[in-house]
């Protein structure tokens, strides 16, 4: 390391097939680790979707106290997700996601213990407050080893990952429920958010042995190797981009209020899909909780699939508005198609599949535009506000969608609403966000 401080070690000039060679190595070393902590957090915020199959029969919660307590997550969550990335800059990621996963497995598994909607809400607001900062911190962390012309590509497997943890729910969620219903006289959802919670732990533990806070301390690279990392880093680091004076010229960007405007539509899509799924497959007249957990794996694995295609379709053409109005109008069709209320199965679940596809492939089409539409000064600062405001969308959705299911004793309602926003997500992108980014 002293060698890499002092200059020693010069940073060697690599061939693309060197190059190509060297972030395959990091990807392989570090991507599969932090995608499974990924999908395993994504899974112990979504559980409480399939847990209402059950869990609001035995402790009398009505839709919207439910609805509220699924928002309540994302107040912790947005109150400490800048806190919680400044705390990785200081302490470094290793420590930093070690905390983060240990604490909200804690949280995940001490949800079997909920008796009242008081401590139901609390739990709820802890996990929030102890995942903030995940998935943001793996953004900044990403940083650390891949330049920005290879973070799209890594980035799609993470927006992959809301997929998958979706299909692993429906594989497992279903199955606990009902067949651990009375082992040691409890409830299948209490067993539920025991066993998907631990596995969090058991990764922040692990992420104190796998990961390093940055390319100088692995010991897995070469001298020089680390040596090109630094220095690529080092090259793409604005050191205005963290300040005060950053901050203040993105607050005053009005094309960030915009992308976070687009943000917050389309996450309103995405996150009442995830958590409202198995409510709209019973809706189908699927009345069995095992069925009903096995039918959600449909389209959250076909979104998966479609999610890479489309995302895979839009780098290589290299156009991004098209597919992003094509999603979301797409995307808004399907989910106002869904209170048709057919009466084939199959036919639902594949308005349902179409959905999850188009929603799910948005996210990562959108994230590819605001770090080329913003100063390179406030880039950072800009993305954080974006994904803090848009996020809040997880705040809003479940209480709204859950007040209306409650007034009018149906979804439909609240899926005509997320739909508009979809389309208005959509045509927000295709009108207000130029074609070519702004020059720097």
């Amino acid at each position: 390391m002293s060698n890499l401080a002092s200059g020693a070690i010069a940073a060697p000039a690599y061939a693309a097939h060197e190059e190509d060679a060297l972030y395959r190595k990091i990807w392989l070393r570090l991507i599969p680790f932090l995608f499974v902590c990924y999908v395993v957090s994504f899974l112990d915020r979504i559980n409480i979707g399939f847990a209402q199959l059950q869990m609001k029969q035995d402790l009398g919660f009505s839709d919207a106290m439910y609805g509220l307590g699924a928002a309540v997550f994302y107040v912790g969550y947005v109150l400490c997700e800048v806190p919680s990335n400044m705390l990785l800059a200081r302490f470094g990621a290793r420590r930093t996601f070690t905390r983060i996963m240990v604490l909200w497995g804690a949280a995940s598994v001490a949800m079997m213990a909920v008796s009242s909607p008081t401590q139901f809400y609390l739990l709820r607001f802890l996990l929030g407050v102890f995942e903030a900062g995940f998935f943001p911190g793996i953004v900044l962390y990403l940083t650390y080893w891949f330049p920005a012309r290879r973070r799209a590509a890594v980035m799609a497997i993470f927006f992959a990952g809301v997929a998958v943890a979706g299909v692993l729910g429906g594989l497992v969620s279903g199955w606990i429920m009902r067949d651990m219903a009375g082992v040691l006289g409890m409830q299948g959802w209490k067993w539920m958010f025991a066993i998907e919670g631990a596995p969090a732990i058991v990764l922040g533990v692990l992420a104190a042995f796998i990961l390093v806070d940055e390319p100088r301390q692995a010991s897995w690279l070469t001298d020089s190797e680390k040596a090109f990392l630094t220095r690529a880093r080092t090259e793409s680091l604005d050191v205005k981009a963290h300040s005060l004076q950053a901050l203040l010229q993105v607050l005053r960007n009005p094309r960030v209020y915009l992308f976070a405007f687009i943000y917050f539509s389309l996450t309103c899509g995405s996150l009442a899909l995830s958590f409202w799924m198995p409510l709209m497959i019973r809706d189908f007249g699927v009345t069995d909780v095992v069925s009903i957990s096995l039918y959600s794996v449909v389209p959250n694995a076909v979104g998966a699939v479609g999610l890479i295609l489309i995302a895979r379709h839009s780098d290589r053409s290299g156009e991004r508005h098209r597919h992003f109005l094509l999603c979301t109008a797409g995307g808004a069709l399907a989910l106002a198609a869904l209170t048709l209320h057919l009466q084939s199965l199959a036919a639902m679940l594949a308005i349902l599949s179409v959905a999850a596809v188009l929603i799910f492939a948005a996210l990562p089409v959108f994230w590819s535009l605001p770090p080329s539409h913003l100063p390179a000064s406030g880039a950072a600062a800009g993305i954080a506000f974006i994904s803090s405001v848009g996020i809040t969308s997880g705040i809003v959705s479940p209480w709204v969608i859950g007040q209306i299911k409650v007034q009018t004793g149906s979804l439909d309602n609240a899926l005509y609403l997320l739909a508009a926003l979809l389309l208005v997500s959509g045509l927000s992108m295709w009108l207000g966000v130029p074609r070519q980014p702004d020059p720097s």
